[in-house]
């Protein structure tokens, strides 16, 4: 069966980590953000998760509020709530607001916050129970009958979702791997592999998922040349000891593979490669790695990426509305330029993603 992909590139900002901000104030900073966000043309916007944040749930209900079409990219470990929940909320938000959102799912996390919840699977069996939870989850949304499904980890029967999800609302799914695992979970559900990039020169053109979607989290500091962008981005990623001991802590105690290998990069090759830098990375400022240098430069990078296969970006939390507005600049540049064969979206058009048939 021949496959009919997206055409455009897909751009997600990302919402605050309500840890960063006193509690007074972080409603206003993720109520800016998602709003400098769809002023900008995002696709959506991420929701983090983990143990020592707020309910990213919560957080979208407050995005949908306050924007008119932004998409909520809401992270999702299946140790926090049974798929069928995740299903409702998903029904719930089509409800009430009319509204898609986006599931971003994690098969791992913080090493401490799985050990909290008493969590000892295995790395490669975290992404085996991610299949079942999924899959559970499309089959609740994609049927306005009875549900039965028998896996290892999962087990329904005879469930029905009420209210059922019109099929315009189905949500993109996203899976966060690097490992081979996590590459062929993905595959197996249809969902987008999401990866913590190397500089797009050291990529293989075999390396590429085929016709599975792809996708990269990075940060990206621009300006009109060089000079202007590195002065910004040390500014706002100084070097920080305390961060780095914590960087080497968090890596004796990781399995993620994406960690493992942004980690190993570093040691043997250093923090910079061209406008690549793991900086914020290695001083535990950030997960991401971030792209550092003009315009020209930094989308010269960008295009390069999307030439490789990768079609979905996720920028790291913009620092104010005048950042998003550097970062649009870099995507419209790309997109004036897509490769032969791709027709990319430009940032501000912010268009609804499609499905990918996979034969």
């Amino acid at each position: 069966m021949p496959n009919t992909c997206r055409q455009h590139l897909e751009i997600f900002s990302t919402t605050p980590q309500s840890k960063d901000f006193p509690r007074e104030d972080y409603v206003r900073q993720v109520i800016d953000v998602a709003r400098w966000s769809e002023d900008a043309g995002c696709t959506g916007i991420l929701v983090y998760t983990d143990n020592s944040i707020v309910d990213p749930w919560s957080v979208a209900h407050l995005i949908v509020q306050n924007t008119e079409k932004l998409m909520p990219l809401i992270a999702v470990q299946p140790i926090y709530m049974h798929p069928y929940w995740v299903a409702k909320l998903i029904a719930t938000f089509a409800h009430l607001y009319g509204r898609r959102v986006c599931l971003n799912m994690l098969a791992g996390g913080f090493r401490n916050d799985l050990l909290a919840l008493n969590d000892t699977t295995p790395h490669d069996e975290r992404y085996d129970r991610l299949r079942e939870y999924t899959t559970i989850i499309r089959l609740l949304l994609s049927t306005d009958g009875l549900v039965s499904y028998q896996g290892k980890y999962y087990s329904v029967r005879n469930l029905r979702l009420a209210p059922a999800l019109p099929p315009e609302m189905f949500p993109d799914i996203l899976m966060s791997g690097s490992s081979e695992a996590g590459i062929a979970t993905a595959r197996s559900i249809g969902a987008t592999i999401v990866q913590y990039p190397k500089p797009a020169g050291e990529y293989l053109s075999e390396t590429c998922t085929g016709c599975a979607k792809t996708g990269i989290r990075v940060g990206i500091v621009a300006r009109e040349n060089n000079e202007l962008a590195w002065r910004e981005a040390h500014q706002r990623f100084p070097d920080d000891r305390k961060g780095q001991l914590a960087h080497q802590l968090a890596m004796r105690v990781s399995d993620s593979a994406w960690h493992t290998q942004l980690s190993q990069m570093i040691e043997e090759t250093g923090e910079t490669h061209g406008v690549y830098w793991m900086g914020p990375f290695e001083n535990h400022q950030t997960f991401c790695p971030y792209l550092v240098g003009s315009y020209v430069d930094v989308s010269a990078e960008l295009k390069r990426y999307v030439a490789i296969g990768f079609e979905t970006f996720i920028v790291d939390i913009p620092s104010s509305r005048e950042e998003l507005r550097h970062i649009e600049v870099v995507f419209d540049q790309v997109s004036r330029s897509a490769p032969s064969g791709r027709q990319a979206g430009t940032f501000r058009e912010g268009r609804g993603p499609q499905e990918c048939a996979v034969s």
